[in-house]
């Protein structure tokens, strides 16, 4: 059981928030790739590397839009030989990355195509070019670096399908609710052949510790309606007629330029009710309760997205110390 921390790629900030993770136990710290909003995550997970020994390092999520296959493979395996195999990739269609320069997110079979790429280049195959040449990248033999993993990020049923089959990797974001991710859960396995391997499987999930899960609530809105917005786009015939109403108004309320803010209008559209089925916030005890209940339905990994961009950082400090300290334990007991 993996638990991983998530965060953002904050120049002269996200080093230190790499040796905090691997001080508390955190198995891994990801970091956000979204150009407009923050700085680059590969920067900033290299000086990670230099500060920490055994702390897994990904970038989460990144997208074949903005960067070329060819560009991410080159970066991932130059922080796999940096940071002596901890590197992770994970791989999405695109969200802020994209949209706040006014992009189309990829579609499935161009992601389809970006994992298959992506993993050639990592190995030192010959890639087709779109002149019907090939590319390769001889480079990377010369240093023998580990395996690096590739996951795909996933909400609906084709994304979920694409990762199991063509990664064997599976980081679900479709919220905390159990039925929900014992439903993508289902989609992933039911996507891997007879007789082949099961899929690693992982989730995003927002999650705040607080002893007050009003607070709780506050601190999480923004961050949450984040992965609401992904899941408003998905199928809607997997959701609770109420859920499914809350997603709807969101994905119509959406402004991409107030992306995971807790004071933008459109996170004022998550009722408690639905905060408290799709997130896990409140105290230690109910939390833990929460996420073993999640872990239990086949998970391998847990990423843990802390509260929204524009929270109060001590309050964020707080709630993953006290994740670290009074959670984490009893997901690994």
């Amino acid at each position: 059981m993996e638990i991983w921390l998530h965060g953002f790629p904050v120049p002269r900030h996200a080093a230190a928030l790499a040796v905090e993770a691997e001080e508390r136990g955190f198995d891994g710290l990801m970091l956000a790739d979204s150009e407009n909003l923050v700085g680059d995550p590969y920067v900033e997970l290299a000086l990670a590397a230099r500060d920490t020994t055994r702390l897994r390092l990904g970038v989460a999520v990144t997208n074949p839009v903005t960067r070329h296959p060819a560009v991410t493979a080159s970066a991932i395996a130059t922080l796999q030989i940096e940071s002596g195999g901890r590197a992770v990739l994970v791989l999405g269609r695109g969200d802020s990355a994209v949209l706040q320069l006014g992009i189309r997110p990829a579609t499935t079979a161009q992601l389809e195509r970006a994992v298959g790429d992506i993993r050639a280049f990592l190995r030192g195959d010959d890639v087709p070019t779109v002149e019907g040449a090939s590319a390769r990248m001889a480079w990377i033999a010369s240093f023998a670096p580990a395996e690096v993993p590739v996951s795909v990020a996933a909400t609906g049923p084709a994304t979920i399908a694409l990762g199991a089959r063509t990664a064997g990797r599976v980081d679900l974001t479709v919220g905390a609710d159990p039925e929900r991710v014992a439903w993508a859960v289902a989609e992933a396995r039911r996507a891997v052949p007879e007789g082949a391997a099961p899929p690693s499987l992982g989730a995003f999930v927002n999650v705040v510790v607080h002893p007050d899960v009003a607070v709780a609530r506050d601190l999480v809105r923004g961050s949450a309606a984040i992965f609401a917005h992904f899941v408003s786009e998905g199928p809607a015939d997997v959701l609770s007629g109420a859920d499914r109403a809350v997603v709807e108004r969101l994905g119509t309320a959406y402004q991409e330029a107030q992306h995971g803010l807790r004071t933008a209008s459109h996170s004022a559209v998550l009722p408690d009710e639905f905060l408290d089925r799709f997130t896990v916030v409140g105290p230690a005890d109910h939390c833990a309760e929460r996420l073993r209940e999640l872990v239990d339905l086949g998970l391998d990994r847990i990423i843990m997205v802390p509260a929204s961009r524009d929270a109060d950082p001590e309050r964020v400090a707080a709630s993953n110390r006290l994740f670290a300290e009074e959670v984490m334990p009893r997901l690994r007991g």
